[in-house]
């Protein structure tokens, strides 16, 4: 795929005019009536890039400090508005370093193919690694995992990171193909973006993870509500209970933003760690409640049964497109053990064990035993 745009003219484009068709010939005609050379002796010299190769030494530094200082005024004037007139849903920012970026390769390309544009090249490798680390960074502001609030804006805010450092990380391959097509042969093989695109590939899984622990910390109140039913003491079997409302309030106050503003592979790698947060968490809460009765295991594996049907139902939310076979087997998947452990409590004392064995092929005596004091009876 071609790198950039509308072809402009540049530094270099006169040095380049001066000899060419006509002018050309018509230096070396007064070249040769001024000083009485034999024509096919000034002929066999090439005065084309004489001037310009002078300047190609200093090229490199004056263009590197030229990106890093747009760099720093892009980054610096990064509104990071979430428009919802921004078709591209990505930050200004990203943009505008790119516009940058092709306008010194331009430049370079047009006085020279060899060393300079390869050392030009690796000047562009830094200045996009130092725009990953930045974005990076602005992730990093949330705080702790404990201490991430993560709102319906910055929610939004981290979709769109995530598509600039997805953006930046293709275009940057496009430039790496293109400038391997025409620089000097001798330096094609050095011409690789690999390590760029490592760095923003990292950009957009840390933001990704922002946007999991975001929506775990939202959960916290039903996490709190479910620990402190009386399981013990329950009467009744009867519908789902409050806290999973709570869940699918949230998720689908969220899904829908989240699933228009990412792309289909970013959506489903989001919807999966989600699950297995999620999955992780509801089993590791049953710990928390204390005694659980075989009518309170009975309620409590109904709301596990609602919890999956949620985080199917996720993807529907949005009308986004995900592999539902395979999602479908993740989510099932984290959902077992919770369901597992409520089984254990629900059999028979003569048969806990056995269950459990069978539930838990690995599961160590340890386990086991934690699942008993739910269960209020003694391991043996």
């Amino acid at each position: 795929m071609k790198f950039g745009g509308v072809p402009t003219k540049h530094i270099g484009d006169d040095i380049e005019e001066t000899v060419d068709g006509e002018s050309y010939s018509r230096n070396v005609s007064e070249i040769h009536m001024k000083f009485g050379a034999n024509h096919d002796l000034v002929e066999t010299f090439n005065f084309r890039g004489i001037i310009s190769s002078c300047f190609e030494p200093h090229l490199t530094k004056y263009i590197e400090e030229e990106l890093m200082q747009c760099l720093e005024r892009v980054v610096q004037e990064e509104t990071w508005d979430t428009d919802e007139e921004n078709l591209n849903n990505i930050l200004s920012s990203s943009r505008e370093l790119f516009l940058a970026i092709k306008k010194s390769y331009d430049k370079c390309k047009a006085l020279t193919k060899n060393l300079t544009l390869f050392n030009l090249f690796k000047v562009f490798q830094r200045v996009l690694q130092a725009y990953a680390t930045k974005l990076f960074f602005k992730l990093s502001k949330g705080g702790t995992r404990k201490q991430i609030e993560v709102s319906g804006i910055d929610e939004r805010l981290i979709c769109y990171i995530v598509n600039s450092a997805e953006y930046c990380r293709k275009t940057s391959g496009d430039l790496a193909e293109e400038v391997s097509t025409i620089i000097d042969p001798l330096y094609a093989d050095g011409v690789d973006m690999s390590e760029v695109q490592d760095k923003l590939s990292c950009v957009i899984t840390k933001a990704l993870m922002t946007l999991v622990r975001g929506l775990e910390t939202k959960f916290d109140t039903e996490m709190q509500e479910m620990a402190c039913v009386s399981w013990g003491t329950l009467e009744s079997v009867g519908d789902h209970s409050q806290y999973v409302n709570g869940i699918y309030t949230i998720l689908n106050n969220s899904f829908p933003v989240l699933g228009k503003l990412l792309a289909p592979v970013y959506f489903q790698f989001f919807l999966e760690k989600l699950a297995s947060s999620l999955g992780l968490r509801f089993y590791a809460n049953i710990f928390r409640c204390k005694k659980i009765s075989e009518t309170g295991a009975q309620q409590m594996l109904l709301d596990t049964q609602a919890m999956e049907m949620i985080l199917l139902k996720v993807p529907s939310l949005d009308r986004q497109t995900v592999s539902a076979a395979s999602y479908s087997e993740f989510v099932k998947r984290q959902m077992s053990r919770a369901e597992a452990v409520l089984k254990v409590i629900l059999s028979p004392i003569d048969s806990v064990v056995d269950t459990y064995s069978e539930l838990f092929p690995k599961g160590t005596h340890m386990k086991l035993q934690r699942i008993l004091d739910l269960k209020a009876i003694l391991a043996f």
